[in-house]
């Protein structure tokens, strides 16, 4: 599915309604580079699974957990330099908490991204705000 944005309030409504169509368990990987969105596009999805609380970056601490009707766990890879780091925090057990991982930077880690996750890549459009909002794969289709 591919949907245009054209400014961060409509990034956060697309990811908003993505969010109420979630299971738990769900994993959404986020391919695009700085100032693509990524962060609006989960503040949006954190509204759409019931997480309450301010949605921000994780670069510096790498997760973010919100609680929620389905909690959301906020990872940013980009200051990782494998996925061998990944597991090193407890990725595995992250998956199996029974919320929903939204992973910034997957690219970095691919290799640790199970085979049904759901790819969101955000690409800059024609205009400044505009951007082109791609998922694919997953169940949430």
């Amino acid at each position: 599915m591919e949907y245009l944005s054209h400014s961060p309030e409509e990034t956060e409504h697309i990811g908003e309604i993505l969010g109420r169509r979630l299971r738990p368990g769900t994993v959404v990987a986020y391919r695009g580079g700085l100032g693509m969105g990524k962060t609006a596009f989960t503040r949006g999805l954190a509204r759409g699974l019931g997480c309450a609380g301010r949605v921000t970056s994780p670069t510096f601490t790498i997760v973010n957990e919100y609680d929620g009707a389905t909690p959301l766990f906020h990872f940013d890879m980009y200051r990782l330099g494998s996925s061998d780091e990944l597991f090193d925090i407890g990725w595995e057990d992250y998956l199996t908490r029974g919320g929903v991982c939204a992973v910034e930077w997957s690219e970095r880690v691919d290799d640790a991204m199970p085979a049904d996750t759901l790819w969101v890549d955000i690409a800059r459009g024609t205009g400044e705000s505009d951007r082109i909002i791609t998922i694919s794969g997953g169940e949430a289709q």
